[in-house]
């Protein structure tokens, strides 16, 4: 077979909101993760820097802020925001939920 196929519903998440389809996909560069946020929730700050990944983080609807190196960049649905690995990133979400995709790769 030639390709891969999941259900993200399938994938159980991570801290109740990220889903990584890397492994289930069976991606060999590419790292594939829906994140569906609550109200208010709050991602932790980090970076690429050693592993060389390079993110593009797709809103598909809500609101939500993205810290890049101490800089907020606001976010609306159909924003994208691409983000060098060796940049601190930190996703906060807003009043409603929202849902991302976030697609890293070296």
């Amino acid at each position: 077979m030639s390709y891969s196929k999941v259900s993200t519903t399938e994938v159980e998440p991570v801290a109740d909101a990220m889903r990584f389809l890397r492994e289930p996909l069976d991606c060999e560069q590419v790292g594939v993760t829906v994140l569906e946020c609550d109200p208010g929730w709050t991602g932790k700050p980090h970076d690429h820097a050693e592993d060389g990944q390079e993110e593009v983080y797709l809103l598909l609807e809500g609101d939500a802020t993205v810290e890049v190196d101490g800089e907020d960049v606001q976010l609306s649905g159909g924003d994208a925001l691409r983000i060098p690995p060796e940049s601190e990133r930190t996703i906060r979400n807003g009043d409603t939920e929202s849902t991302f995709v976030l697609v890293g790769a070296p």
